[in-house]
């Protein structure tokens, strides 16, 4: 399968630079896999084209400040870091931007806040990790300081700065630990979200900390060849057990992006043959790559956004639609002039 085949040309007008307001008045393409039938509304009329009854998976993921701008301590040089995977205490995997860095080189990092308290912070460099990125190893714990010295990376198509750091988080993030946000479930309000279950729509969380990769295509010429970066994910006894229930009664399961269809299918990878028809819970670190060919285990539906060209986002909801149906929906969401990727509008498949 060539990855040349998940190319398409996008207008630079329909890459969203900013949210719409409120949430959940962004657009919603609703797509039929069945007959390729499409229909445009608004997302806050999702409860139209739900059932009573179907589980709503959710990914509670929040985006931590990951991006630190410091100077080496040798020369006063800049040096920005992209904070990625914690591997240990005070052992992180970053991405780097700046003139080079040797290993065993220092960075400080500082910031003084209203009432003149600096905060400083020192980081040593080391080797290069598989993934294009470095290990750095901070002097401390960094997580209670990420507030001061760190702030919210936005994607790299986004060249307009936020006002409110908040919109590049859903309504019900809960868990630290994103570099990038789930984008499908930035649609919802608290209010959408007492709609659906007033008309019997049940909600879950899974919880999936997105690395980098959602921003790089792959480069790969075939699509099997490419790796993907490791992901924590966990789907709790509570989730596994509400999904587990929905397909016992023959329920949907729709899942909100494409990390929550990570999430699930990974941990009904991990089950038995015994164990079918039940899911488990899960813990830990996943690569699980989908694309076309994919035979899905756990999800009826799925809510999510417009992908970039060549990412592993659009092979993966190829592979839930079928690649000549995802091109269809494409060149309509394109021709109807949707706002693609992070901050654009969304697409129900059913």
């Amino acid at each position: 399968m060539k990855t040349a085949d998940f190319d398409y040309e996008l207008p630079s007008h329909l890459i969203a630079q900013t949210p719409v307001e409120p949430r959940h008045a962004s657009r919603l393409m609703v797509f039929h896999r069945r007959n390729g039938s499409i229909r445009h509304g608004r997302f806050q009329e999702l409860g139209e084209y739900l059932r009573s009854g179907d589980l709503l998976v959710c990914n509670d993921s929040r985006v931590i400040p990951a991006r630190l701008l410091g100077r080496k301590v040798a020369t006063g040089g800049k040096v920005e870091l992209l904070l990625t995977v914690k591997r240990a205490d005070t052992l992180w995997e970053a991405l780097t931007r700046g003139r080079r860095v040797p290993v065993g080189g220092l960075v400080e990092f500082s910031s003084v806040d209203g009432e003149n308290s600096e905060t400083t912070l020192r980081a040593e460099i080391l080797e290069p990790t598989p993934a294009g990125g470095r290990l750095v190893r901070f002097e401390q714990a960094i997580e209670p300081l990420l507030e001061r010295l760190g702030c919210v990376p936005l994607p790299p198509y986004i060249h307009k700065s936020l006002e409110d750091p908040e919109r590049y988080q859903t309504v019900y993030a809960d868990k630290d630990g994103s570099v990038a946000a789930p984008t499908a479930g930035l649609h919802f309000t608290p209010k959408l979200m007492a709609d659906l279950e007033t008309r019997g729509i049940e909600f879950a969380f899974i919880t999936l900390h997105i690395g980098p990769d959602t921003f790089r295509p792959v480069r790969a010429e075939r699509v099997e060849e490419h790796e993907m970066h490791t992901e924590y994910c966990h789907v709790s006894d509570q989730t596994a057990w509400a999904v587990s229930r929905a397909k016992v009664e023959e329920r949907r399961v729709v899942a909100c992006g494409t990390t929550v269809v990570r999430a699930l299918e990974t941990a009904a990878r991990d089950q038995s043959a015994g164990d079918q028809g039940t899911l488990r819970a899960h813990k830990g670190w996943t690569d699980l790559f989908i694309y076309p060919g994919y035979s899905f285990r756990v999800v009826d539906a799925l809510v999510t956004n417009f992908h970039l060209p060549r990412s592993t986002l659009l092979m993966l909801v190829a592979a839930f639609t079928g690649t000549d149906l995802q091109d269809k929906a494409y060149q309509e969401a394109i021709k109807e002039g949707y706002r693609f990727y992070s901050f654009g509008d969304a697409m129900l498949v059913l």
